[in-house]
């Protein structure tokens, strides 16, 4: 959910497909959290992971791995953004000073 916040702070200049990959993810790992709550969501489709028992452990953290993994080419996106963003910034500051 963090790059999504971080994607939108720039929303302007954040590509729009950067954008909708990392509310993608945000939905996603959303979704992990809140079929790992203690609430029934299956009414809504939304099959618990009982992290009670060692099976839903695993699951969870299976989960969480599957995130991180897809999470890696997002962050190295939305860096390279800011990294281009602050060297626009710097070079504009060199050249009014």
């Amino acid at each position: 959910m963090d790059l999504y916040r971080f994607a939108y702070k720039i929303a302007p200049y954040c590509p729009s497909d950067l954008m909708a990959d990392a509310f993608e993810l945000a939905v996603a790992a959303r979704e992990v959290d809140m079929r790992a709550s203690p609430y029934d969501l299956s009414e809504y489709d939304f099959s618990p992971i009982r992290i009670e028992t060692r099976e839903g452990r695993e699951e969870y953290i299976e989960l969480q791995r599957g995130l991180s993994l897809r999470s890696e080419p997002i962050r190295h996106r939305l860096l390279n953004v800011y990294a281009t963003l602050l060297a626009a910034v710097r070079e504009r500051l060199a050249t009014t000073t």
